[in-house]
């Protein structure tokens, strides 16, 4: 994501792959974890611009930090650009102290262990950062999501899971940062490789890895159990705004959320179906087929009221365009996605605990049908606990809708980081201790069945 709008998680051109996003050493000596006096936790985490900071408490709160000429810092709520009035300030580099809100605060000092490994043919950066001691502790490998930049550099659970008794791997995918290879989205691929990461985790934390498993957030979410499927070591698989369904309805159930907003009914939908199937049918082939079937939907329904309104993943940029220029698009945005990927057979599958984690309100990965699988999982007995925030978007973030209906990002759900931390260290979660996190299913208490 960027700005936490909606973007194109598979037609995303690799524009960061393979540059550091630093240029400022006085900007990144300021990011770590810090204790405040009163014990609360702040993470300062990067970001891609490199004058810029993000701050996020673990309750959810969170604001972007911008440097001004004298070297003051002011924050903005959320992913807004209103001011939030809270005040932040850094010592020198290498005093490891901050100034948040009145309360003065000394970074946290976890063991960071650098390395590299091999993936699936390629050399991959990792980092393994555990709470400082010698004592055992849980270890959770961050699978990425489509971005296509440094998991080393920009990942924020490296200062958030630490924090609370967490360890945490995370490392550059293939083509990104500074890891050997091509940036794709082929999952066989990139789980290939996280399965390399975990053994890699497990390798460096030694004797004091204790449970040890993935964290796959968006398409992570395919990504990390299809890893877990071929990885005995994987004790749990950790799912946060992921799809239970495949690749291609992503982009159909947008296009729905499109014409809905747009105040288009039922009727609409039905014929816009039409045209989602032909579009799926270009981009899964790689332009092999469809053309004709688009052809004939363009030519009945092209007219229409409701054609522009049309966006999706990746529907818009096809039947807005002529077959010419989406092949000259084309190569500028292939990177080999798994369109064909079903994931229900290796849910359905894995024997060990999965926690899926649902953006109730979610605009880049529609909720219901993924929502209605993992309920039917767990009647089956599967070992999947589902867990819905309410009113959040994708990245589980809290908004607010503005007069002209675009929404405006303010803060993660509260609850949700706690949610994570607690179920990846022992697998169980408290009643009623996030927020207003409601539990969907779980195998203690199965949901009607339903079919697949």
């Amino acid at each position: 994501m960027t700005s936490m709008l909606r973007t194109c998680h598979f037609l995303l051109p690799v524009l960061l792959a393979s540059t550091s996003v630093f240029a400022a050493e006085d900007v990144r000596c300021h990011v770590g974890t810090y204790q405040l006096d009163d014990g609360a936790i702040v993470a300062i985490g990067a970001v891609s611009e490199a004058s810029q900071l993000r701050w996020r408490r673990i309750d959810g709160r969170t604001g972007l930090l911008r440097r001004d000429g004298d070297g003051a810092w002011t924050s903005t709520l959320g992913w807004t650009d209103r001011a939030d009035g809270v005040a932040v300030g850094f010592g020198r580099c290498g005093e490891q102290r901050i100034s948040f809100e009145g309360r003065a605060g000394k970074r946290l000092a976890f063991d960071v262990t650098d390395t590299t490994f091999e993936g699936n043919g390629v050399t991959l950066r990792g980092r393994l950062v555990l709470p400082e001691g010698d004592g055992r502790v849980p270890v959770v490998v961050e699978v990425h999501g489509s971005e296509p930049y440094s998991a080393v550099d920009l990942n924020y659970m490296q200062q958030l899971f630490p924090a609370q008794g967490v360890g945490v791997f995370v490392y550059d995918k293939r083509g990104t940062g500074e890891s050997t290879g091509s940036y794709t989205q082929d999952f066989q691929l990139l789980a290939d490789d996280a399965k390399a990461a975990l053994l890699e985790a497990r390798r460096l934390a030694g004797e004091r890895a204790g449970r040890i498993g993935f964290h796959g957030a968006s398409q992570g979410g395919w990504v990390a159990p299809l890893a877990a499927s071929t990885a005995p070591a994987a004790e749990f698989v950790l799912v946060t705004y992921g799809m239970a369904t495949d690749p291609l309805a992503e982009d159909r159930d947008q296009v729905m959320l499109d014409l809905r907003k747009a105040g288009y009914g039922d009727d609409v939908l039905a014929r816009a179906r039409e045209v989602t199937e032909a579009t799926a049918r270009v981009v899964a082939s790689r332009g092999a087929r469809g053309w004709e079937q688009l052809d004939v939907v363009r030519a009945k329904y092209a007219g229409e009221p409701w054609w522009p309104a049309m966006q999706g993943e990746f529907t818009g940029m096809v039947a807005h365009h002529t077959r010419a220029e989406v092949e000259a698009i084309a190569p500028t945005v292939e990177v080999g996605t798994s369109w064909d990927y079903d994931p229900m057979p290796v849910l359905r599958a894995l024997a060990i605990p999965q926690l899926w984690i649902i953006a109730g309100a979610d605009s880049e990965a529609p909720p219901e049908e993924t929502m209605r699988r993992l309920q039917a999982l767990a009647a089956e007995g599967r070992p999947i606990t589902t867990q819905v925030f309410p009113g959040t978007d994708h990245g589980i973030v809290a908004f607010e809708t503005g007069a002209d209906g675009e929404r405006m990002e303010t803060g993660y759900a509260d609850g949700y980081f706690r949610m994570m931390a607690d179920w990846v260290r022992d697998g169980r979660l408290a009643a009623g201790a996030y927020g207003n996190a409601q539990l969907l299913a779980a195998p203690s208490a199965p949901a009607a069945p339903t079919a697949p």
